[in-house]
């Protein structure tokens, strides 16, 4: 069995066991947290949409981290105009625990 969640602005396909990296979530370490699927796959059977009602996905947060250094420069030509700037995005890594069709 396995589920689509939407987790921020994107989604993921997430069986149970499997650890996942989201965007950084404001829980602490060690708390559960439920994620709502957009679709769940058991075997042949494909359940979306309004069928989904009292589906939930369950996690633990195992830590945080954070992703590469994204480094950037722009700059005009013929003109003295240069600016140099970076990005890190945070993330919570979560393991699923548990996916239940039903609440």
């Amino acid at each position: 069995m396995y589920a689509v969640i939407r987790v921020g602005t994107s989604q993921e396909r997430v069986t149970e066991g499997q650890v996942v990296r989201v965007d950084l979530r404001s829980e602490e370490v060690g708390a559960d947290v439920e994620f709502q699927p957009v679709l769940l796959v058991d075997g042949d059977q494909v359940v979306a949409g309004p069928a989904l009602k009292g589906a939930t996905v369950t996690a633990k947060i195992i830590g945080d981290e954070k992703g590469p250094k994204i480094r950037a420069l722009t700059y005009k030509a013929k003109a003295i105009q240069r600016r140099r700037w970076g990005h890190r995005q945070h993330y919570s890594t979560v393991e699923i625990t548990k996916i239940s069709a039903k609440a």
